[in-house]
């Protein structure tokens, strides 16, 4: 009996490994399902990559294997036009046919609302972000809904229906604040305090430090001199005209003069606290609200790259203010 040579082997080895592969691709990259197939909602998130993107569809059950498409992204040359958001799949369908459906577009939009915002900016920015012909967004109606709810719509990321109407925007929010703050013991004084660090205290380890001033200020019966209160009151009357759009919603640059503009907000002309939140504020400046840290500083400011400067008599501060304002 003669011996198979080598080569021979070699090839014959190559082609059953090529035969084996063909059968696997063909397999996999077939649709996952053939009978009774239901559509799914898939989530892409910001951020995800394809081998996550396609480990998740096998996880779902839309494709038979992650690997194989990959290589159908890879091959049609789509890796970077694939979109975060939620599309409706159906497990019928080719790799290839939903690696092109993760192309055209979402059902849902992803609106990222800052902290820190005012509710008329979060309203430009859902409605910017919602347009188009299947919007039933209205900006006015947002803004009518939400009189009486600054400070308790929650910045976030959210993934919202392109055809959401404002009160199901504005539930969002709110569902969401309720469920941040649950247990926190959060009342309207909080949030009023926790709007104030928002906007005054640019990082983090400075805001319970800001918020332990405001109430060392607010037990003494000294006026918070608080800017962002004076630059709430002023575009709450320049822009109380255009609410869709507004340049400055947070004017900087504040004058003697407008340090003497008549309003309850003006924390240089009244005592105490404003009547309501300025902004929506984050978690982080809630709970400092809610955990002030005691310090016998009396006076802050920020510089302009967002330092804060803390100081314990007016002798210091003005002479901060002339260190790292003037």
């Amino acid at each position: 009996m003669k011996k198979i040579k080598p080569p021979i082997i070699f090839l014959i080895a190559c082609c059953l490994l090529f035969i084996s592969g063909s059968v696997w691709f063909f397999w996999a990259s077939s649709p996952a399902c053939s009978i009774n197939c239901q559509n799914k909602i898939f989530i892409i998130k910001k951020g995800g990559s394809l081998g996550e993107i396609a480990q998740n569809l096998e996880d779902e059950s839309l494709i038979r294997s992650s690997l194989a498409f990959q290589f159908v992204v890879a091959k049609l040359g789509i890796t970077r036009d694939i979109q975060a958001g939620d599309f409706r799949l159906n497990p019928g369908m080719s790799p290839e046919e939903i690696a092109q459906e993760l192309t055209l577009g979402t059902l849902d939009r992803w609106v990222t609302l800052i902290e820190g915002w005012r509710r008329e900016q979060m309203a430009e920015e859902i409605a910017a972000e919602l347009e188009g012909e299947e919007s039933l967004f209205n900006q006015s109606e947002f803004l009518n809904l939400t009189k009486n709810l600054e400070g308790r719509l929650f910045p976030d990321t959210y993934l919202i229906p392109k055809e959401a109407d404002a009160q199901r925007v504005v539930s969002y929010l709110t569902t969401n604040f309720d469920e941040k703050i649950k247990n926190l013991g959060v009342n309207q004084q909080t949030l009023i305090s926790a709007s104030i660090v928002e906007r005054e205290a640019k990082f983090a380890e400075d805001r319970p430090i800001v918020a332990g001033i405001i109430f060392n200020r607010l037990d003494s019966g000294m006026p918070l001199q608080a800017d962002a209160t004076v630059q709430y009151a002023i575009a709450t009357k320049h822009c109380s005209l255009n609410t869709d759009h507004c340049e400055e919603w947070w004017p900087k640059g504040l004058t003697k003069r407008d340090l003497q503009f008549d309003s309850p907000y003006n924390t240089y002309l009244y005592t105490g606290l404003p009547p309501a939140p300025i902004c929506n504020p984050s978690l982080a400046s809630i709970e400092a609200a809610l955990n002030p840290q005691e310090t016998d500083y009396w006076f802050y400011l920020s510089d302009r790259q967002g330092k804060m400067h803390y100081a314990k008599t007016l002798g210091e501060h003005n002479a901060n203010i002339e260190k790292y304002l003037r």
